[in-house]
């Protein structure tokens, strides 16, 4: 009985919290419908504005001054194809092309996209291809360039072994593939997939789990401290502990349906990019979409926790707000570092570490790896850590100059 009547209190509480939170839309946009569209905008929106930019690249004509004295014709007929306005200079210098000279001018101020140029010294042709780095159009035209140029090449080497009597295949490749390249590979495109999503999902999660829960940790916590409600609170007949889970289980119910839609937006953007080429959906097991709910989960505990204590030791919002703001990145460093871990072969110790136990979890779950050592490892070691961050929650609303003080 007494414990299902401190289960009643906690829920309450939780339910309060609930709907004074929910009750900004706002907030509701913030942290329920942005995590929503941020992947299909991400995998979906980017991809086609990055087409639609290219494309424009594309329909546009470059304007490349050629410098040479002896400019091949073929060479000239296929710069032409390529999109490129060639107009012709004579060249005056005998060495060292890539000296910008007055060119540099030129190419500054975008009257010109690229100069080219070249000179015939025996049977080699000595070039130089200047371009401005910082212009769209000016590495647009250095590529185009480029690429005709290396084709040019291909050609014109072949040319002559067939002058001299050679196969220019039997030449030039005398090492040959057998069969199909792409059979070489024993993975599986889930497998693959699953190993793209492991390089950038769990940094994501992470970094949204932590964002989530900082404005309603400082709005149930500092937030009521300057309307003057938490007083009341504290007058109710509950205990600390069930005011800290109550708090707790508000953050976390918001926070989980943060990730949550944030994941329902991801699967959304994986299912549209399965219908291409560019990504599949990954092949995970039923074992794995479990471990990966039992560390998202256990993640989410040890941060909410952790982010109640610190909004709790605040004196008022600004102050809860410049303390958990910059403490994002106790998480962003690890979950960079852990991005370039391999794991192949890692060590065991790397699965008890803060933070990095987790994301490596995450890691090793999508690419469907099971090692029963570092779910172990990770498993204990997050709970250990989840299990301090409440009781280091639980002593900050325990002390009476925190809960009540403003000064």
């Amino acid at each position: 009985m007494k414990v299902s009547s401190s289960i009643r209190r906690i829920t309450t509480i939780s339910k309060k919290e609930l709907v004074e939170f929910a009750r900004d839309w706002r907030t509701i946009f913030a942290l329920l419908i942005i995590p929503l569209l941020m992947f299909p905008l991400l995998f979906i929106i980017f991809p086609l504005l990055l087409a639609s930019e290219a494309a424009e690249l594309d329909a546009i004509e470059v304007n490349v001054v050629i410098q040479s004295n002896d400019f091949p014709s073929d060479l000239a007929e296929q710069l032409n194809g390529s999109g490129i306005e060639l107009n012709y200079e004579p060249l005056v210098m005998e060495s060292n092309l890539s000296s910008p000279l007055e060119d540099g001018d030129r190419l500054r101020n975008g009257s010109i996209d690229a100069v080219l140029r070249m000179k015939e010294n025996g049977s080699v042709w000595d070039y130089a291809l200047l371009y401005m780095s910082t212009s769209e159009r000016s590495q647009e035209a250095r590529t185009r360039a480029l690429t005709v140029l290396f084709d040019w090449e291909e050609n014109e080497t072949e040319r002559r072994l067939v002058d001299a009597g050679l196969d220019p295949d039997e030449t030039l490749r005398p090492l040959k593939w057998d069969g199909e390249i792409s059979n070489s590979d024993v993975a599986t495109s889930g497998e693959q997939a699953g190993m793209v999503l492991s390089l950038f999902i769990p940094l994501v999660l992470s970094v949204w789990t932590f964002s989530s829960a900082i404005q309603p940790s400082i709005d149930m916590t500092a937030g009521e401290r300057e309307r003057g409600t938490l007083e009341a609170l504290l007058g109710l007949p509950c205990s600390r502990n069930e005011l800290l889970f109550g708090k707790w289980l508000a953050v976390a119910t918001i926070t989980g349906i943060g990730v949550l839609l944030q994941l329902v937006g991801l699967l959304f953007a994986i299912g549209y990019l399965a219908t291409t080429d560019f990504l599949t959906v990954p092949t995970l097991s039923v074992g794995s979409i479990v471990f990966i709910g039992i560390a998202v989960l256990l993640f989410a505990i040890m941060v909410v926790a952790f982010e109640l204590a610190l909004a709790m030791r605040a004196h008022s919002v600004k102050e809860a707000g410049s303390i958990l703001g910059p403490a994002l990145l106790l998480i962003l460093f690890p979950a960079l570092f852990t991005q370039v871990i391999n794991l192949d072969g890692i060590e065991t110790f790397w699965f008890s570490i803060p933070v990095v136990n987790v994301l490596l979890a995450l890691r090793e779950l999508l690419m469907d790896r099971f090692v029963v050592e570092h779910i172990v490892t990770w498993i204990v070691s997050s709970g250990v850590y989840a299990m301090a961050a409440a009781l280091y929650a639980a002593r900050q609303f325990k002390r009476e100059d925190i809960v009540t003080s403003l000064s």
